[in-house]
């Protein structure tokens, strides 16, 4: 398959690992890269010299071009992406935030930069700041994805920008391969059907519940960690879901997020408090939802966790290997343009 995205990345296939914390381990974005697609390492909870640690493991499992994402939103998160930079990875996925520094630095070294949007604004803005390609995330995605549903926003953007675009939220499958790229989209990037997969790190009962849980199992709300993320109903969303914060409760989080990116206290405090009381209350959710999508994804726990899924796991039912996943997508993508063009 020929795409600009696998020309741009320089892989087979335009099939994309979205960067999943604690999902898109190395094992996971390795196996990937080897299939033929394109991998992104998760970088978000990672102290810097974990990023590094994960970066050089990486390398070890595959000779083929992957990539890393850094979440600017996060606390800590320029320190990961100096890291991602002086480690030369081939591509740098970033979000939430202006990139326009993280451009100029990959592709001063060669590189390549995706940057992660839900709306025409950030795609544009993207663009200014020198992205090489946009992944467009749309409301049916797992965690952060848009309030636009991807049929709708992926042409939207497509015809905005002059970018190659990647469409994200809803795909699983061969026939959601072939839709975004009737869209205009030259490529798609999947979350929940590669964490349930062989290499993923979650827990095997998470994948077991991925495999029978619909679509109507999922729900939209900005209570898990502060920003608007679909995540599965469980007990432990709807108790994140009730659960009030307040300046207090604040404060004693930071120290929580501090501990996670490895940044002093102090200095997490203060940046906290600077942000004023409703950023605040934002980055309190978001200290407890880390713990509450840890829990959810590495231990299975959906009485104090959260588990990140997409509306996409109503047709996944099985647990291939990545390979597998991405061989049947392939077949099934050739089957479907078969189909399209008999009935057109």
């Amino acid at each position: 398959m020929k795409t600009k995205i696998t020309k741009l990345f320089g892989v087979r296939y335009p099939i994309v690992l979205s960067g999943m914390s604690w999902i898109s381990t190395p094992e996971l974005v390795a196996a990937v890269a080897n299939a033929g697609g394109l991998g992104i390492l998760a970088t978000g909870i990672l102290k810097p010299e974990e990023t590094r640690e994960y970066i050089r493991r990486t390398r070890k499992l595959t000779k083929l071009p992957f990539g890393a994402n850094v979440t600017l939103y996060f606390p800590g998160a320029e320190q990961n992406a100096k890291i991602i930079i002086e480690e030369k990875v081939p591509v740098v996925n970033y979000a939430l935030g202006k990139g326009d520094w993280i451009c100029t630095a990959v592709h001063a070294y060669g590189g390549t930069v995706i940057a992660t949007v839900t709306t025409m604004k950030h795609s544009l803005a993207a663009q200014r700041d020198g992205a090489d390609a946009l992944i467009v995330t749309g409301h049916e995605a797992a965690g952060h994805g848009g309030e636009v549903t991807s049929l709708v926003l992926v042409p939207i953007i497509v015809d905005g920008v002059k970018i190659p675009v990647i469409a994200a939220g809803g795909f699983a499958d061969g026939r959601g391969l072939a839709a975004a790229l009737a869209l205009g989209a030259d490529g798609i990037s999947m979350g929940t059907r590669f964490m349930n997969s062989v290499e993923s790190p979650i827990h095997a009962s998470q994948k077991m519940k991925s495999s029978e849980i619909d679509a109507y199992d999922t729900v939209y709300t900005d209570k898990v960690d502060g920003l608007h993320a679909r995540v599965m109903k469980s007990r432990g969303a709807a108790r994140l879901i009730r659960k009030r914060m307040n300046p207090i409760k604040a404060a004693f989080l930071s120290r929580r997020i501090a501990n996670i990116v490895g940044l002093p206290w102090l200095k997490v405090a203060v940046g906290i408090l600077l942000m004023g009381p409703k950023k605040a209350m934002q980055m309190a959710r978001m200290a407890s939802g880390f713990f509450a999508f840890r829990a959810g994804t590495i231990h299975g726990d959906n009485d104090a966790g959260v588990l990140p899924i997409g509306q996409i796991t109503g047709i996944i039912h099985d647990t291939p290997t990545v390979k597998q996943i991405i061989e049947r997508i392939v077949k099934e993508a050739k089957e479907a343009q078969k189909v399209i063009a008999s009935k057109l």
